[in-house]
């Protein structure tokens, strides 16, 4: 038996988890706040990648690391960390969260022609998270700091690389560079030319590494896997693989699958990604999951809990309400300007609990619909897994398997980014060794998770679909082309 760790570096906490190499059981963890940031300047998406380090060491504290033989990086994506020429950094780093870039990330889509010149060029739409609407967003402002960048990390190269010792070689993943706006999962390659309209200049970009390939070792000795985006490494530390599909539940929502071959048609509306066993992740947003939710709950007065209460004593379809769920605009269908939409009003239908089961069924659906994109260009979904906290809500849980048509997969509750960054480190390791083949990654176990059938119910979520669809072309035709 060996031992690995893995450490997610989220924007606000680092979580470690050592875990047995060969079956991925946790052994012991632990975790540590970021520090608060008092030098980094007014924003709080500016960020001193020092702080990463201290909160490593103090998750670390306790002889945590003992025996480890190899460490895998998780951290948050989309975090740019700009050097210099001797490899310091010539301001905070920019985080994921924030939006300070959303007009020149709109610049970047013109200069280069539009939204599919993006998507056919590196399989994604700049968005204001993005390094590359980052970039412009520096040299727009700050001119000055953007003359001296050197050199271009995100979170997790970056605490791969002091990990190392910071050597003359740095390095990413597919996964990572997939997220930057200047690297195509489909095509394998950078492109630097993306890098120069955004900020102005050639910058030197990390190597990608293969997803079972070792960023170094350290001079004790220690294995440093190659790291991944946070998404990435979640997925596989909940043994997602080809046929799941993930749906995120935050106040807007996210779903992804698993998929062997990057997509012939991007579109503008799925964002390919690569994964972190060297296939390919394909993504759909939406801007309205939870935020829903919630918009309902304070108009009836309640808390989630009640509203989901109250939407289980209605029956599917709600009695004819169908709400689309637009109420930050959408992406999926791209109708920017949209309101939300409340129909079918009656006066049977006008009361609480079948209000409540519009939100959880208009909410359900919009996610069907970025579903739907994926399973339009190919990818087989056979199930989902639900994540969020929203995921644990009884209304969720029966009107998803339905809406969705294939069963849906709670996970419990755990630090998957850390693991899916030790099992790559018990990857890199392996092949290290000459135990594993540097194709196939370990067997771990997979997550525990509640397992909620559509049964007899599928057929009821068509009908609630169906009358989903009919209402969104009606109000919005033509949204799906």
């Amino acid at each position: 038996m060996g031992i690995v760790a893995g450490l997610d570096s989220s924007p606000d906490f680092t979580r470690i988890v050592v875990c047995d190499t060969d079956t991925g059981a946790v052994l012991r963890q632990g975790h540590a706040a970021h520090p608060l940031d008092e030098s980094a300047g007014p924003r709080p998406s500016d960020v001193d990648p020092q702080n990463w380090l201290l909160s490593l060491g103090e998750a670390a504290a306790g002889g945590l690391l003992e025996k480890v033989e190899a460490i895998g990086v998780s951290a948050q994506q989309h975090a740019l960390v700009p050097l210099d020429a001797k490899g310091n950094t010539v301001r905070p780093a920019l985080t994921g969260n924030d939006r300070r870039a959303q007009v020149a990330a709109a610049d970047l889509v013109d200069a280069l022609g539009g939204r599919e010149a993006w998507a056919e060029a590196v399989g994604c739409v700049p968005g204001a998270a993005q390094p590359v609407a980052k970039l412009r967003w520096l040299a727009r402002t700050e001119p000055e700091a953007a003359g001296r960048v050197a050199g271009l990390l995100q979170a997790h190269d970056w605490l791969v690389w002091q990990l190392l010792g910071r050597p003359a070689r740095r390095t990413t993943d597919r996964g990572g560079a997939s997220g930057t706006g200047y690297w195509s999962a489909a095509s394998g390659s950078y492109r630097p030319d993306l890098v120069e309209l955004a900020l102005g200049h050639q910058a030197a970009l990390p190597e990608v590494l293969g997803p079972s390939q070792a960023a170094g070792t350290t001079p004790e000795g220690l294995l440093i896997s190659a790291g991944t985006g946070e998404t990435m490494a979640a997925a596989f530390g909940l043994g997602v693989r080809q046929g799941d599909a993930v749906v995120s539940l935050g106040a807007s929502g996210s779903v992804m699958a698993v998929h062997g071959e990057p997509l012939a048609e991007t579109g503008t509306m799925i964002t390919s990604l690569a994964d972190a066993t060297g296939g390919h992740l394909p993504v759909v947003h939406t801007l309205n999951a939870v935020r829903t939710l919630r918009g309902t709950a304070e108009l009836l007065g309640v808390g989630l809990d009640e509203l989901s209460a109250l939407a289980l004593k209605s029956t599917p379809g709600a009695h004819g309400l169908v709400l689309l769920p637009y109420l930050e605009g959408e992406r999926t269908p791209n109708l920017p300007q949209a309101a939300g939409t409340l129909t079918g009003l009656r006066r049977e239908s006008m009361k609480p609990e079948h209000l409540a089961r519009a939100a959880f069924e208009g909410m359900l659906c919009g996610l069907a619909d970025a579903l739907g994109v994926l399973r339009g260009h190919g990818v087989e979904v056979r199930r989902v897994f639900l994540l969020g906290g929203a995921a644990d809500l009884p209304a969720v849980q029966a009107i998803a398997p339905a809406v969705f048509g294939t069963p849906v997969l709670v996970p419990q509750p755990g630090d998957y980014a850390a693991i899916g960054a030790a099992r790559q480190a018990a990857w890199a390791l392996g092949v290290h060794q000459g135990r594993l083949d540097p194709r196939v990654p370990p067997r771990w176990r997979d997550a525990e998770a509640q397992v909620c059938e559509p049964g007899e119910e599928l057929g009821v979520g068509q009908a609630v679909r169906q009358q989903y669809e009919a209402v969104r072309d009606q109000v919005h035709p033509g949204a799906f082309g």
